[in-house]
């Protein structure tokens, strides 16, 4: 149903039918995408979400954005009762993708050569807070008006629920609501009447080339609402997995004042007094997020993050926190010590290492390079195929397609739930008795999706949750996975 509608606001639009539609992989949004394409190669992307009050904000907001010049998605049609709508298509590069793209093979390391991109990238966003503030109405904002005290105590409580207990960090409950109470307080005592993005990250930029170069486009600010200009910097400069180091934030911030005086007068000084307050508590609502996401939904790419998280926490402890929070620092210290990324087991070359691997049936089981057994085979051919439909079959258990197809299916979620449970608890127990290798095996058919999939979840998974513990990936089958069709 949500996609012959898209077809028919596709063919309304352009006036012909699209005559291919293929699935785009969100990140953490429930709101699903489809990319169609006309014969003349015309494409659009078209979203469904289920929350109408949601939709109604990224709509209205979408439409000023557009009437202030600013590069946001135009919106070519919508169906607002059936929550479906299309957009122009930004292509599939985000800010994200970009420092992958530019980071030397095997480091996390942030490339300067992306700087450029940051920099015109933090002299649009001033102008999304303050044009966008003069202009937006707020009584569209969706789930609420302001990023008010209200909102941080909401945030806070994300982070305790979805994290701290998630994770089993303990605390004083009392205590940490005093200590959240002082934080939402002092974060008040700043301007608050512009535009907040609420979630400007790198993966919410898109990057498309031009004539002048890469340009930023912007994507996902439904959740906007009046508040603070520094929450929005503070997202992307501590955006976890894009990884930028402190004297690359420090020059960012000053350019992204440069760019803020250039519309609306900026004490520098008070706005520094409460940065600090900001960066905390987007890094703990963000911790929040990897925590629902990861340990609660049970997608664990989303744990990968925390790593990177815990290390912006070590940041701010160092420098001290802004106010007086005993209960809270406790917790972060917990935090740093448990997720930290430079940890003393990891330097040593001994210790326990898992290797996971995929491979096809019929090319027999993996053997043991170990020569002592131990481990899981698991058979992944109970969860329905992706091989089987045509969009799928040159892809790989690698692809977002392929994923996302995959996390939609019930089955890939129970059989992922007792492989996980299985698995930590043997490496638990491999830790406790001192041994030194565990081998984790998923089979499928083909050894090209759904193995590869669940291999690389437990990886991403086993990194997340026990650092200490070394995991190596191996794909058996990769060398004759299909060829793919040169690109375009």
């Amino acid at each position: 149903m949500l996609v012959e509608l898209a077809g028919e606001l596709f063919t309304a639009w352009h006036g012909n039918p699209s005559t291919d539609l293929s699935p785009v992989a969100g990140d953490g949004s429930d709101r699903r995408y489809w990319r169609l394409t006309a014969a003349d190669g015309t494409t659009a992307v078209a979203a469904h979400g289920a929350d109408r009050e949601e939709n109604r904000a990224f709509l209205t907001f979408s439409r000023t954005f557009r009437e202030l010049g600013l590069p946001v998605p135009e919106v070519y049609a919508a169906d607002e009762a059936a929550g479906v709508w299309l957009l122009e298509d930004l292509g599939d590069t985000t800010l994200f993708d970009a420092i992958v793209a530019a980071r030397e093979s095997g480091s996390d390391a942030f490339p300067n050569n992306v700087l450029p991109l940051y920099r015109n990238v933090l002299e649009v966003l001033p102008r999304f807070q303050i044009e966008g503030g003069r202009a937006i109405d707020f009584r569209i904002a969706y789930p609420r008006a302001a990023f008010d005290r209200q909102s941080i105590l909401w945030d806070l409580n994300y982070f305790k629920y979805h994290f701290l207990k998630l994770a089993h960090i303990p605390f004083n409950e009392a205590r940490l609501e005093k200590d959240f109470g002082t934080l939402a307080r002092f974060l008040m005592d700043t301007e608050t009447d512009h535009f907040l993005y609420r979630d400007f990250q790198s993966r919410n930029v898109m990057v498309r080339e031009t004539e002048a170069g890469p340009t930023p486009w912007f994507i996902d600010y439904q959740g906007g609402r009046s508040g603070a200009l520094q929450y929005d910097v503070a997202s992307l400069l501590y955006d976890a997995k894009a990884n930028l180091p402190d004297r690359v934030r420090v020059e960012l911030l000053e350019h992204y004042l440069d760019a803020v005086e250039r519309l609306h007068p900026v004490d520098r000084d008070a706005f520094k007094e409460v940065w600090p307050g900001y960066v905390l508590v987007r890094i703990l609502q963000a911790l929040g997020a990897y925590g629902y996401r990861g340990f609660y939904e049970r997608k664990p790419r989303f744990l990968q993050s925390v790593p990177y998280a815990a290390e912006n926490v070590r940041g701010i402890l160092e420098a001290g926190l802004p106010i007086k929070a005993p209960e809270l620092t406790t917790a972060l210290e917990q935090i740093v010590e448990r997720w930290g990324p430079v940890q003393a087991p990891l330097l040593v070359p001994d210790g326990l290492e898992v290797q996971v691997s995929s491979f096809r049936y019929p090319a027999g089981y993996p053997q043991d390079a170990t020569g002592h057994g131990g481990g899981y085979v698991f058979d992944c051919r109970g969860i329905p195929n992706p091989g089987r439909e045509a969009a799928y079959r040159r892809l790989t258990g690698l692809d977002p397609e392929t994923i996302a197809f995959l996390e939609a299916r019930p089955e890939a979620d129970e059989f992922w739930s007792h492989v996980r449970a299985m698995v930590d608890g043997h490496v638990r127990t491999y830790l406790a008795r001192g041994f030194s290798s565990l081998s984790v095996h998923f089979g499928c058919t083909g050894g090209q999706h759904r193995s590869v999939f669940m291999a690389e979840r437990l990886a991403g998974h086993l990194r997340a949750v026990h650092p200490e513990v070394r995991v190596s990936v191996t794909h058996r089958e990769r060398p004759d996975w299909p060829r793919r069709p040169a690109a375009v």
